[in-house]
């Protein structure tokens, strides 16, 4: 990327490079829009008055005000406190055998429920749907009725709804179509959105998740536990060491 000089304020030289940085410290939907020429000059002009108003204030003496100097030594001692905590919980470790050694002792804790993978067709009366699953009946493909007669978003995709568990969906919906076999269409079922025609695609039972799945939250999760264990250690010591009062 060149670094082209975008202004120079009272000698400060703003550069693209800067206008760059300036632009990632911005959540990524607010990015785009600075990424435009009109988003560029307002970022670049917001850029230039602030090099404009440090120039004034160091002008003015302000790095003599009190109000400056107060927040100047409370960002010191935030600052010096985060590196400390750096350093006292860097000690804590986790190893790959324990990591693995409480996967074996708590697989329970992943496992992936009962879940199957269905399609619908949504309408809004009883007739209506009986009308369809006849026309199915007599060869329609699911998939074509759900595009022609479905009042679903999901119509633009033949009516896939993909893969759910239990809890997910409607308690009419979800009782139908974890009853139903592979392949077979529904009844018209009742819910608080109307009628449905429901057609199970694939079924998973309940199972437990592969150790590469879960290790790195697993480690994760033990070195924040450690790290929290060597701080509160820590701290818990230099109560011995400087005088605490709690009033």
């Amino acid at each position: 990327m060149r670094d082209d000089v975008l202004a120079v304020v009272n000698g400060m030289k703003i550069t693209e490079q800067d206008l760059q940085n300036s632009i990632r410290k911005f959540p990524p939907e607010r990015q785009q829009y600075f990424k435009t020429e009109k988003g560029k000059q307002q970022l670049l002009d917001e850029l230039i008055s602030f090099e404009l108003v440090y120039d004034y204030a160091k002008d003015e003496h302000m790095e003599d005000d009190k109000n400056y100097l107060a927040r100047i030594e409370a960002a010191k001692k935030q600052i010096l406190t985060q590196v400390a905590v750096g350093k006292i919980i860097k000690v804590a470790k986790v190893t790959d055998d324990e990591v693995k050694d409480y996967y074996n002792a708590n697989r329970n804790m992943y496992k992936n429920p009962e879940s199957i993978t269905a399609k619908h067709i949504l309408l809004d009366s009883l007739e209506k749907a009986n009308k369809v699953l006849e026309k199915i009946k007599n060869g329609l493909p699911f998939e074509d009725a759900a595009v022609k007669y479905s009042l679903c978003p999901s119509k633009k995709q033949g009516g896939n709804l993909g893969k759910f568990t239990r809890g997910q969906m409607v308690p009419e919906f979800e009782n139908a179509a974890f009853q139903l076999d592979i392949g077979v269409v529904s009844q018209p079922v009742k819910t608080q959105f109307g009628y449905h025609l429901i057609k199970v695609e694939k079924k998973e039972g309940p199972s437990v998740k592969t150790f590469d799945e879960v290790k790195g939250a697993i480690k994760n999760g033990l070195l924040q536990e450690r790290q929290i264990f060597k701080y509160n250690q820590f701290t818990n010591e230099l109560k011995n060491k400087y005088k605490v009062e709690i009033k």
